[in-house]
């Protein structure tokens, strides 16, 4: 834990504290920032407040009193639940305006770790509390060099690998080759470079691309064959711990070249994807701030204005760090309205999608940010892949 970082933090954000709370581990993004163990046999709450100014305070339960002994601070115990209420109006006695991981009805669900109860009996001892939110994102996505040095170590093997497997398809589809058979072909490919990846890829034809969590199966695959539509979804990261995750998504035609219809969507769907770029990348030349939110409505509106509304059923993008979704700004205003901050040194996705009946077309890229630039961190699709 980085406490003097912290406190800056709550000071720039004029809080008067952070409260982290847990129990039985249902809080990961607190263990990670403070930096605790999370195999740990939690089996009763723990609170910790960290002030903005002066000593943080733990308040344990006496048969786990060294819980928290890894942080500094000082330590008030309890047993008893009477004890539990005096002791965190006790040390929260100081502090009016507290952050906790909230989100005001549950608008970001990803950080809404605080059961109702717990803010209930807060709000009932006078205190005010507002979202961690971009807290979480300053200290869980913010990246460090060598995390953003793992990020382009594995955009230059992964487009190559992905570039590959167009190759190889091309090479078998004539004698023949499944989705599921090219889904092994590129988990082995990520593992001869270093990386691992999880479950996935995607590779889907026709409709099954149309399924934007569409993964093959032995049981479950079709064959890809001549004039087919194809869409590959691949992500990895370097093997080893602290890496950060490249996550891209391809469109094709197989031994044809695209319909008016196809080519209508793709265009669609990339003038949406290159909307949503320019406006981070707009944003962070002028030093402005932008909202997850803000990004998905440049995406959105450009599919919304060509009529293809219905069929763009997801957000727009995701944080990206050591998770594949991670814990900063999402470019969403579908699913949540996303009012967090896209910060300096964050890696996220931009991926608007287009799923018709008969196909889908999604253009995925990843973009690192700095404090004054945002860039495309890897290859950007012009045209629909041609597979021969």
């Amino acid at each position: 834990m980085d406490l003097s970082a912290i406190q800056s933090a709550l000071r720039e954000q004029q809080l008067d504290a952070w409260l982290f709370y847990d129990h039985h581990h249902r809080d990961p993004i607190a263990e990670r920032i403070l930096g605790l163990d999370p195999h740990a046999h939690v089996t009763r709450r723990w609170y910790y407040v960290v002030p903005a100014q002066g000593e943080p305070h733990k308040l344990v339960h006496r048969i786990e009193q060294g819980r928290l002994d890894t942080l500094p601070g000082n330590k008030t115990a309890y047993s008893s639940w009477q004890e539990l209420q005096s002791g965190l109006e006790r040390i929260l006695r100081p502090y009016q305006r507290i952050a906790m991981q909230y989100s005001p009805r549950n608008a970001i669900m990803y950080l809404s770790m605080v059961d109702a109860g717990t803010i209930e009996f807060l709000r009932e001892i006078g205190k005010t509390i507002l979202s961690s939110a971009d807290l979480v994102s300053q200290f869980e996505a913010v990246l460090t060099a060598e995390q953003i040095a793992s990020h382009y170590e594995a955009q230059r093997a992964l487009d190559e690998i992905l570039a590959e497997g167009f190759r190889r398809i091309g090479q078998r589809v004539s004698s023949g080759i499944t989705e599921y058979e090219m889904k092994v072909w590129f988990q082995e490919a990520i593992s001869r470079a270093g990386m691992v990846t999880e479950n996935g890829p995607n590779v889907s034809v026709n409709e099954n691309s149309s399924d934007s969590h569409y993964e093959p199966t032995a049981e479950h695959s079709r064959r890809i064959e001549k004039g087919d539509f194809l869409l590959i979804d691949i992500w990895s990261r370097m093997d080893r711990p602290n890496s950060c995750w490249y996550d891209i998504t391809w469109t094709a035609v197989v031994g044809r070249a695209p319909s008016e219809r196809e080519q209508q969507v793709f265009t669609t769907v990339k003038n949406a994807r290159d909307a949503a770029i320019r406006a981070v990348q707009q944003a962070f030349a002028a030093k402005q701030p932008i909202a997850g939110w803000q990004a998905d409505d440049a995406a959105r509106n450009v599919i919304h204005e060509a009529g293809f509304a219905p069929y763009f059923t997801h957000r727009t993008g995701h944080n990206i760090a050591t998770e594949i979704h991670g814990n900063g700004a999402h470019l969403d205003n579908l699913e949540t309205h996303d009012e967090r901050r896209i910060l300096p040194f964050t890696c996220f996705s931009v991926e608007p999608g287009i799923y018709l009946p008969e196909f889908g077309v999604r253009s995925e890229v990843n973009m690192m940010t700095t404090q004054d630039k945002a860039e495309v961190t890897g290859r950007i699709q012009q045209e629909l892949v041609r597979v021969e």
